[in-house]
């Protein structure tokens, strides 16, 4: 029979294992887990452009460390603390959440911190929630979701594990739980792999700004009531008036376009009809009339569209609105927009004139709830006072979500803001 173990024995395990122990709790306050830290009101998550360090680089706090992409924007963060990279846990192209942890920096000199196979620490998977309710039952803690679109789903009686995700990194959203609860042929179907490209096909990863623009322009489309308004302004005395104020525009370094002239007519407008400069609060079933406007100004670059807001546009001067866009234009174009550049907009307008066609019907830019596409100049005949002539015109094209207003509130506005580009004195009287 084997004999129990002596007192000294015992003693001493016990040492030797309170000693293990501290060592790897020693180890493990060597490690310091980085989090991707809340970049901005309301961002919640962020894809992780390119590290600018690899595993195993020694590192100084400050230093360049990674940058993200939110909201179209790019952020460069730096390190927070100096150290060695031990472990970088989301890799590019992935999707990381705000309190997840990217990295682990081990302090430079220290011990060295126990491989996974020797050290078995537990550690949370990426796709478990940092925070909010444990999932019921019938959801799979592997599914990726926000607490609030877990909550979404136990109200619905929606299966988590069952519904095929289109969000960032495979996240399933609130409209893909509200797409599964409308009908069982939207359950993800069976996985099937996908057929090689042959040599005249090129696969193109949806990702960055483009699948942003491609969530937020779904989004846009099934859950808001769009309907579009369209109409036509004469801007004969648009054109005649800007060409009056160049000279003094190029004086002061500035590119004066048509923007501003409509910018100007369209806050006069919304001010008469507050409803298109609004949003809509579904969880309190409010609707939030804003008393400032700030315009977003839809701009085309190689990376896709993006939309930097003109704040206080109604305090600027035509020169001053002519300027800012220009400036934020040139930012959003060499990529170095902040978030600040694209927060805060309460009415977009997009401006597709200088690359053609007749019209369009822009999708509105949420939370906003109305957008007003503008479109190329150009001669056409027209009937003025029972005779032909030939006048500079151009289409508009009001997008609007109907929940907010209906077609003959827009048509109001719309009529508004022709009357005001159309009649030169009105027009001038808003730069005063």
């Amino acid at each position: 029979m084997r004999r129990p173990p002596s007192n000294s024995q015992s003693t001493e395990n016990s040492r030797k294992t309170k000693s293990a122990d501290w060592v790897v709790l020693r180890q493990s306050a060597m490690d310091y887990e980085f989090k991707l830290p809340d970049l901005g009101e309301g961002v919640a998550e962020g894809e992780i452009l390119k590290w600018m360090v690899k595993e195993g680089d020694s590192i100084k706090e400050d230093q360049p460390l990674v940058e993200v992409m939110t909201d179209k924007v790019n952020v460069q963060i730096p390190a927070p603390r100096s150290g060695r990279v031990s472990r970088i846990s989301v890799k590019e192209g992935d999707v990381a959440k705000v309190g997840q942890t990217i990295v682990v920096i081990a302090q430079e000199g220290g011990m060295q911190v126990a491989q996974p196979s020797k050290m078995a620490l537990p550690r949370l998977a990426p796709s478990v929630p940092l925070s909010g309710p444990s999932p019921t039952a019938g959801e799979r803690s592997e599914v990726m979701a926000t607490p609030s679109t877990r909550r979404l789903a136990r109200e619905l009686g929606v299966d988590l594990g069952a519904v095929r995700p289109s969000g960032p990194g495979g996240r399933v959203t609130d409209d893909d739980v509200r797409k599964a609860a409308s009908g069982p042929s939207l359950v993800a179907p069976v996985t099937t792999q996908m057929q090689k490209p042959s040599g005249q096909e090129d696969l193109v990863p949806l990702r960055g700004v483009r699948k942003i623009i491609a969530d937020r322009m779904l989004k846009s489309r099934e859950t808001t009531a769009q309907v579009t308004h369209v109409d036509e302004v004469e801007m004969t005395e648009v054109v005649k008036l800007r060409e009056g104020m160049r000279a003094k525009a190029e004086a002061m370094g500035v590119k004066l376009t048509y923007l501003p002239f409509i910018i100007k007519a369209t806050i006069a407008a919304l001010r008469e009809f507050p409803y298109v400069n609004s949003s809509l609060d579904e969880q309190a079933a409010n609707i939030v009339l804003k008393k400032f406007y700030n315009f977003g100004i839809a701009t085309d670059t190689e990376q896709g569209l993006v939309v930097p807001v003109v704040k206080d546009a109604d305090k600027k001067d035509v020169f001053t609105l002519a300027a800012e866009i220009e400036r934020l234009a040139d930012l959003a174009r060499k990529g170095q927009l902040s978030l600040d550049n694209v927060r805060g907009g309460t009415f977009t307008i997009t401006n597709v004139g200088a690359i053609g066609g007749l019209f369009a019907t822009p999708l509105i830019n949420l939370p906003e709830v109305a957008i007003l596409g503008v479109h190329k100049i150009s001669k056409r005949a027209v009937i003025r006072d029972g005779r032909v002539e030939v006048r500079d015109m151009m289409y508009l094209s009001l997008s609007f979500d109907h929940r907010v207003f209906d077609g003959a509130y827009a048509a109001r506005f719309t009529s508004r803001v022709i009357e005001l580009l159309q009649d030169p004195k009105k027009l001038q009287s808003l730069f005063a």
